[in-house]
């Protein structure tokens, strides 16, 4: 039925564009003797239509014209209704040359014949598709919540098209900065300003929303247009990122709520493509902590890249089976190997690397939540951190893993907490591991990352979900941030450059004010502070009101990446060093958090735990046996 009605309507347009191609040349004799042609041109004119039709029909037949519905006409059907009718206009007078003398045709019509059925053909399918889509959603585009659409570029072009056909919202205006385009119109909405107005042109046209159609902007040119529109007491939405967009994951028309993600979103990262196709396509690569936050992202980055293999090596089960059915339903084509298993436990770990032989390891799995960490915890933080990485590191140089890559963090840096110590010990394990051929070690080190588990942003979401009020440790507590995404991608990119036994710090902008971020998050969801509330609940244990990212005794260079960083330290530990850490490692299980805080001391020289010290038997021995180490090499 479907076949026979497009049949149907295919024959119609075909009929429609023949009578046009004889239609066309009866206009231009008459437009030529200006509506009066005379008795001497009549019969030519006659023989002119009767030539020019079944030439015409042959021509649009052969140019696949009514392969397409008029309802959908696009450029590519006038690009070829201009061709055939551009071949016509050649075509009709080598054959009125041919039977000269019978027909005498006006030069000027070998003109107009070919213009006036381009216009013929182009105009009716245009009107139609008019004429279709207004009475499809002329209705709808009345019915819509009026918005203000902040950016002029490509795809608020798209996003037009797509707010046409919505039921939800109706574009009644839109702003930009570029003052060329103001007054012009796009597909029937005009420019009416810049960005600043916002909130005239709101309250004017009695607008509640506001979607930010710049996905292509930089990062500072998307939150100047948010916060602008959030003050004007408007409800704030965009369009998907334009990666996303390109990537066709997305349409322009997905249009959701600004998340405070946009608002410290950074700009995009350039990646040396050719040089992680060296290091990941066709390779094994294992990925520890696979169903964490970071080890998931770093996943899912690597994936692109076609690894042979991708072993995700994870302890806990649900987040294992999370990760394996986004992968089943996402990334059905990338091969991937699931192990549950536990970083310090030194039988699995050597059996999984000696199964899989991998080329590249990145340990992601860590114990990252400070507090938790600081008193109950501080023997489960230092195994799991820094046993677990050295577990990890013997076991990839035995198996002659090519690049091993640490995730370390800012917190590692003149740490006052245990975490942070244990993330620096962890570091420094790598360092110590470090040879002059085998694996080569690197470890990369950045702020915290948005969105991940345990974060303050889904806190607050939740907070400002349940009515408030929202807590904050300080008022002047900042921290550094960057997207999940960047994160995971300046991992690559630092694990492909990384030579051995480097320390990379990423570049993580301007520190944020944690308060800042909550004010920012109320009023994106449409609240005002004096709705929600914030309230101060004071430093908790390990935690310091402003994180660094390198030590006062660290140098740093820069690499050819510009958001990338490399920093030396500057001693190497010594074999004595790393065989005292190891008989600490396997001491009492049952040590105090004081203990453990007195013993870090001793191996982190930059740790300063909130209370001092005194000196453990781990310690000591540990200065004994440097101090003997230092005389043999004297």
């Amino acid at each position: 039925m479907r076949r026979a009605e497009f049949n149907y309507r295919a024959f119609l347009a075909f009929t429609h564009d023949v009578v046009a191609a004889g239609l066309a040349w009866a206009l231009a004799f008459w437009l030529r003797f200006n509506l009066d042609v005379p008795s001497d041109f009549r019969v030519s004119m006659w023989n002119t239509i009767v030539l020019s039709m079944p030439l015409h029909a042959v021509l649009f037949w052969l140019f696949g014209l009514y392969r397409g519905l008029w309802r959908y006409a696009s450029l590519p059907d006038l690009q070829r209704i201009l061709i055939a009718c551009l071949i016509g206009a050649l075509a009709m007078p080598t054959v009125l040359v041919l039977l000269r003398g019978v027909v005498a045709v006006p030069r000027s019509a070998y003109l107009l014949a070919p213009l006036l059925l381009m216009t013929m053909m182009g105009g009716s399918r245009i009107a139609y598709r008019a004429w279709k889509e207004r009475r499809l959603y002329g209705r709808l585009q009345l019915t819509g919540e009026p918005a203000l659409v902040l950016g002029a570029g490509d795809v608020t072009f798209n996003l037009l098209k797509e707010v046409a056909r919505s039921s939800e919202w109706r574009a009644v205006g839109i702003l930009d900065d570029d003052s060329r385009s103001h007054g012009q119109v796009m597909l029937g909405v005009r420019v009416l300003g810049p960005i600043a107005q916002v909130q005239r042109l709101a309250e004017k046209l009695q607008v509640k929303h506001a979607i930010v159609s710049l996905p292509e902007a930089s990062a500072h040119v998307r939150r100047r247009a948010a916060e602008l529109a959030a003050e004007a007491g408007l409800t704030v939405l965009t369009v998907p990122s334009y990666d996303d967009l390109l990537s066709g994951k997305v349409t322009v028309s997905q249009v959701r709520r600004v998340e405070v993600e946009d608002l410290l979103g950074r700009e995009q990262i350039v990646l040396d493509d050719a040089g992680l196709h060296l290091l990941l396509t066709e390779r094994v690569v294992l990925v520890t902590g696979a169903g964490g936050s970071i080890g998931a992202e770093l996943a899912r980055q690597i994936a692109r890249y076609q690894p042979r293999l991708l072993v995700l090596f994870e302890q806990n089960e649900f987040a294992l089976y999370t990760i394996e059915q986004e992968f089943a339903t996402r990334l059905p084509g990338v091969p991937i190997a699931r192990v549950i298993g536990d970083v310090r436990d030194a039988t699995r770990v050597g059996a999984v690397l000696a199964q899989y032989r991998p080329s590249v390891v990145f340990h992601a799995a860590a114990y990252k939540h400070v507090p938790l960490m600081e008193n109950g915890n501080a023997w489960e933080a230092v195994q799991n951190n820094v046993l677990g990485t050295l577990v990890l590191a013997r076991a990839a140089r035995k198996c002659e893993v090519e690049k091993f890559v640490l995730v370390s963090t800012d917190k590692a840096v003149n740490p006052v907490s245990v975490m942070g110590a244990s993330k620096r010990l962890a570091e420094r394990t790598c360092q110590a591991l470090q040879g002059e051929a085998g694996t080569r070690f690197v470890t990369v080190r950045f702020g915290n990352v948005l969105g991940s588990t345990g974060s303050v942003i889904p806190k607050f979401r939740e907070q400002i979900a349940r009515g408030g009020p929202v807590t904050v440790t300080h008022a002047e507590m900042q921290r550094y941030f960057m997207s999940m995404q960047e994160a995971a991608q300046l991992l690559l990119q630092a694990g492909w450059m990384g030579q051995g036994g480097e320390i990379f710090v990423m570049e993580m902008g301007e520190p944020v004010k944690i308060v800042d971020l909550a004010r920012d998050m109320i009023r994106m969801s449409g609240f005002r502070e004096e709705d929600i509330g914030i309230v101060f609940t004071g430093l908790r244990p390990g935690e310091k009101l402003r994180e660094e990212l390198l030590s006062a005794r660290e140098l740093t260079l820069p690499t050819r990446h510009p958001k990338l960083r490399v920093a030396r330290p500057d001693r190497r530990p010594e074999a004595m060093w790393l065989n005292a850490l190891e008989r600490w490692l396997a001491a009492d299980p049952s040590l105090s958090p004081e203990t453990v805080k007195q013993d870090l001391a001793r191996f982190v020289p930059e740790y300063s735990p909130p209370d001092q010290p005194s000196r453990s038997s781990a310690a000591a021995t540990l200065d004994t046996e440097i101090s003997r180490t230092s005389r043999l090499a004297g």
